[in-house]
């Protein structure tokens, strides 16, 4: 068996790219389906974002996968040829798969470093992968692994601490100023996209009163009537500043429209309670004199830019301890991995020794005569006995070397000398299967792997 990953994103992928590629969450099942269909894909997990998409398979042979996965994604949308997805794409096997799924769900691999949106997304593909029981034991253990590394990131670094966005920025700065932001008032004088989004953060952060002011009134009332505010007039924008614990300026006027001396004339009405003012306008809006006023603290476009870069290099700083989380689960769930390789030879050995144990009583009891049934168990249990005991020490010892460096060596041996490369007469009794010995073994063979 084998991990591929195969994907495109913003990375590798321009957006009319990848949209061509999404998968509405109502299709997923649907994909995950037709995915099935293509040889050698025995398990399939799909995420897809605005940002990527990604297909996690465990294959029989990595070739035949990564082509398989790729001839389903072609197969999606009529006007990528080959030619026109190929060089988008990427592809990883093996432990590079494993690190890439793991950096993925722990934001390491975002446009943002540290968003917290992508592990709820990742979370949405494994339950849709559950629900469609598209993935088996391994790919079901390797993104719960994922999200336990996520989890584990977020939790012994601070990647996700630091404001990277303007509008997330401003709300920073504001909490540092007042403590808390409950109660707090806020003026929004025009309306800027980044401003409303600052605005939002705002209120979501504990702000209740909002005034909104903007040179088309009918738009004051219709931002005031969806964040529960209250409109007021472009001209009568100075008289509410004095209300306003925060105020945020946007708008596309060419020159000062808050001067000094109105900020001036709110302090003195506000009882010097501090204003705190983002001119997030280009030009600026906001007379830059305002910041020499006490108990004003005034922030432009290129202040919150400097302090998101600080942010983001803060955020790079924390990816670095991130990675090395992620090499050590990695390296960890390799090891499992690689012990799964074991698993076939175990099943084999196990079927060898009952068809020999099977054939061999069926020979004695022909011989030994009418046996009273409770006789007929005894030796059924003697004989199971016998060869579970034979055969513990040697599967404790393949077991515990096929994690190893020279594990695929032991493995080897271990067919060699036992002949399972042979066919063995069937008798009509169960076999082992490598699903039943995944099952029974999963705690013995992964308490190298994540136990969350």
């Amino acid at each position: 068996m084998n991990i591929v990953v195969v994907g495109l994103s913003h990375k590798t992928a321009p957006v009319e790219v990848r949209e061509k590629l999404t998968f509405p969450t109502e299709k997923i099942g649907e994909a995950l389906y037709n995915l099935k269909s293509y040889p050698g894909i025995d398990e399939s997990a799909i995420l897809s974002t605005c940002n990527r998409v990604e297909i996690c398979a465990v294959v029989k042979n990595t070739i035949d996968g990564f082509k398989g996965i790729n001839e389903f994604l072609i197969s999606r949308e009529p006007s990528l040829d080959h030619s026109g997805l190929v060089p988008h794409l990427y592809f990883y096997s093996s432990k590079d798969a494993i690190r890439h799924i793991f950096r993925v769900a722990s934001s390491v691999d975002s446009l943002v470093v540290g968003e917290p949106q992508i592990l709820g997304q990742f979370k949405d593909a494994f339950e849709s992968a559950q629900i469609h029981k598209s993935i088996g034991i391994v790919l079901n253990k390797i993104l719960k692994k994922a999200i336990f590394v996520a989890k584990r990131v977020r939790t012994e670094t601070r990647i996700s601490e630091s404001a990277v966005s303007v509008s997330y920025a401003a709300v920073e700065l504001a909490k540092k100023i007042f403590g808390s932001l409950e109660g707090k008032v806020i003026m929004l004088v025009g309306a800027g996209e980044m401003a409303e989004l600052a605005a939002r953060h705002l209120i979501g952060s504990g702000v209740k009163d909002v005034i909104i002011t903007t040179r088309n009134f009918e738009k004051a009332v219709e931002l005031a009537t969806e964040f529960k505010g209250r409109p007021i007039k472009f001209d009568e924008h100075t008289k509410g500043m004095a209300e306003a614990d925060i105020i945020i300026c946007s708008t596309g006027a060419p020159t000062y429209i808050i001067r000094a001396d109105d900020v001036k004339e709110a302090i003195h009405k506000r009882k010097n309670r501090p204003i705190f003012l983002i001119d997030i306008s280009v030009p600026r809006n906001i007379e830059p004199k305002v910041n020499d006023i006490d108990n004003v603290y005034l922030y432009n476009i290129d202040d919150l830019q400097t302090v998101v870069a600080a942010n983001i290099k803060e955020r790079e700083r924390e990816a670095g301890q991130a990675e090395e989380i992620i090499s050590e689960e990695v390296e960890t769930t390799s090891r499992w991995l690689k012990s799964l390789e074991v698993v076939p030879t175990i099943v084999a050995l196990k079927n060898k020794a009952e068809e020999i144990r099977r054939s061999e009583l069926e020979k004695s009891l022909s011989r030994l005569g009418r046996l009273t049934e409770t006789e007929r168990q005894t030796v059924e249990v003697l004989t199971s006995s016998i060869i579970n005991k034979l055969l513990h020490a040697p599967l404790v010892s393949l077991k515990h070397e096929a994690s190893s460096e020279n594990g695929s060596t032991y493995i080897e041996a271990a067919r060699r000398l036992f002949n399972l490369d042979k066919d063995i007469p069937r008798h009509n009794h169960k076999k082992w299967g490598e699903e039943d010995m995944l099952k029974e073994d999963e705690g013995q063979i992964i308490k190298d792997g994540e136990k969350a």
